[in-house]
């Protein structure tokens, strides 16, 4: 008898919305061992699965699924970590719906299975457990890499390379690692303990994890080719924020996303007074912006205090970026959305302090080289906004001090690293990168693609 399909996912309980607004609590609270067990049961094992293809990193879904539906929960994590050294981040952050839930085969009649939901409550399984099993180390291979940042690219070829037999060590500028993951996620999206039980994992393979270490500064990459390592990976990620470039954007009050996010994660200004770094953010907050981190400083300024934020977008609702998840729990929690809408200057006091923003109506055009209509001003429709704050959230480039201090290393006109996109290799000999430091601000999954395919490309030709 043909098995019945069942086409309606578990809900995943979450915070009410007029409660979380006012913490930095995690959001969604992770699926109950029972629900877990009704959601995997949903799963076909289909042979072909198309869900590992549409996977950045080729994770072994069906094998981690078929092992939770049998409640073998050791046997789920082994599979599920054969292929991802991050699965606690992924579980929550990484857009499944446009990836290997997108070609789940029961998308096609009913809402797929929640393969991002189930890997969460894996690797959250995994950290409960009072021991993790002992790692086998692999035979060394007498062979040194250098990795230059630790976010989820660095963390991810690290990983892999560690596995591999190689001596890996990791340079971090910041004096927590982890990156992006640290200081560009909120708290209520991304628990700054799941990461480090993430960053723990990868040390616990042998990775050695050097911080307050900035390279092209206290080191350049050169030196560390000329000082005993083989390889060097390039993670630093895009940490340089682009600006409006409209009058009064040095007013006291405008922020870039970057400082913003960077001043409530990791230097805790969401535990103020406790940690003494406050956000003056005021009554009012503007964000300007419509992918995941515009959603993230909205959501962050409103837990801050601020009464009344808006998010100015400049096209309409159906050309935003940001992950629909997002988008929704922003407006569930109050959060205003003013689309069609592109500021023309801020507007401050006496003092230099930001008061208002002047904005323009805006109208689609015809799409653009991303194959987005282009957003056109609508003539003489400018309105003003009053406002206390301004959080621009425009994307990022990367910063420039590798590359200036890296003869031969190669970068395009935005800054990027120039590299193969398929191995991460660079002009640069014994040099590879990968992740938004190649391709610009994009998912975490996608840098840990591009770590993992160097990481291989690395061993390849080390081995050769």
């Amino acid at each position: 008898m043909p098995r019945q399909l069942n086409l309606n996912r578990e809900e995943m309980p979450r915070q009410d919305a007029k409660t979380r607004g006012k913490n930095f609590r995690e959001v969604a609270l992770g699926y109950s061992p029972e629900k877990a067990k009704a959601e995997a049961s949903r799963c076909i094992n289909c042979p072909k699965s198309l869900c590992t293809l549409g996977c950045p990193v080729n994770v072994d879904i069906r094998d981690f699924i078929k092992s939770l539906q049998e409640g073998n929960m050791p046997e789920a994590v082994k599979a599920l970590k054969r292929k991802n050294a991050l699965p606690g981040i992924c579980g929550r952050v990484c857009p499944q719906e446009t990836q290997c839930e997108q070609v789940c085969v029961l998308a096609k009649r009913g809402a797929p299975v929640a393969i991002g939901r189930l890997e969460r409550f894996v690797a959250d399984w995994e950290r409960e457990q009072a021991e993790a099993p002992a790692l086998t180390p692999p035979p060394p291979t007498g062979k040194k890499i250098a990795i230059v940042g630790s976010g989820p690219a660095g963390l991810t070829a690290a990983a892999d390379l560690a596995k591999l037999g190689h001596s890996v060590t990791i340079f971090e500028s910041l004096h927590t690692a982890g990156g992006v993951l640290m200081y560009g996620i909120p708290e209520f999206r991304l628990p700054k303990e799941i990461v480090q039980n993430e960053v723990n994992y990868v040390a616990s393979l042998g990775v050695k994890i050097e911080l307050d270490s900035v390279v092209g500064k206290l080191v350049t990459v050169d030196e560390l080719l000329n000082n005993g390592f083989d390889a060097v990976f390039l993670g630093t990620g895009a940490g340089l924020p682009m600006f409006l470039n409209v009058p009064g954007e040095n007013l006291n009050g405008v922020y870039s996303a970057n400082e913003f996010l960077t001043r409530v994660n990791l230097m805790k200004a969401y535990c103020f007074p406790e940690y003494d770094t406050p956000v003056k953010i005021g009554k009012t907050a503007a964000v300007i912006g419509g992918g995941n981190v515009a959603m993230d400083s909205a959501r962050c300024a409103l837990r801050l205090g601020t009464e009344k934020v808006y998010v100015i977008y400049r096209r309409s609702r159906t050309e935003m970026p940001a992950r629909r998840e997002e988008l929704e729990n922003a407006e569930e929690e109050g959060i205003e959305f003013k689309f069609l809408t592109n500021p023309k200057q801020f507007i401050g006091n006496e003092r230099g302090t930001l008061v208002a923003m002047e904005c323009y109506e805006m109208q689609l055009g015809e799409p653009d080289n991303t194959g987005r209509r282009s957003p056109i001003v609508k003539p003489g429709s400018e309105f003003k906004i009053e406002i206390d704050s301004a959080i621009v959230a425009l994307g990022t480039t990367p910063n420039p001090m590798i590359a200036q201090t890296s003869a031969g290393l190669e970068t395009t006109g935005h800054g990027t690293v120039v590299a193969d996109p398929a191995t991460g290799k660079t002009g640069k000999p014994k040099v590879w990168a990968g992740g938004d430091v190649l391709t610009g601000a994009a998912t975490v999954i996608s840098a840990m693609g591009a770590g993992k395919r160097a990481a291989a490309d690395i061993d390849k030709f080390l081995r050769s």
